[in-house]
């Protein structure tokens, strides 16, 4: 494996990081929507959706974390294949791939649970 292999990664995980910032911001946005809307007829409704807004929230900050992780780990590969300890950068890079799989799970799970967010919305709009 030569220094460009771990390079590779590095669009790929800051476009993954923009997407999860861009996620929180707009769970954010729905956040401050919610506030200015409560009243006495949608309060359990409201109570359900924060509740779920909690889990996503918590979720989105580990994609962030695994992804931040992920990409200094493939630093760290980057400068031990540069002192030429191939088998330790080696080493390094598998961790690195491990951490951007775990973001992409906790993802996975995050866009299941904004799907039931959405079934939430939509019971609303039954009423």
């Amino acid at each position: 494996m030569d220094l460009s292999t771990p390079a590779l990664l590095f669009p790929a995980i800051s476009l993954l990081l923009l997407a999860y910032t861009n996620r929180f911001m707009g769970l954010a946005n729905v956040i401050r929507g919610l506030h200015g809307q409560i009243n006495d007829s949608n309060k359990e409704l409201i109570a359900r959706q924060i509740i779920n807004l909690r889990l996503r929230i918590k979720l989105i900050i580990w994609m962030q974390i695994l992804g931040v992780l992920s990409i200094s780990f493939c630093v760290v590969t980057m400068f031990l294949l540069f002192v030429e300890s191939a088998q330790l950068g080696q080493a390094m890079f598998l961790i690195s791939m491990l951490l951007m799989l775990l973001s992409l799970a906790v993802s996975l799970y995050e866009l299941k649970i904004s799907g039931n967010a959405l079934t939430i919305e939509l019971e609303d709009l039954d009423r």
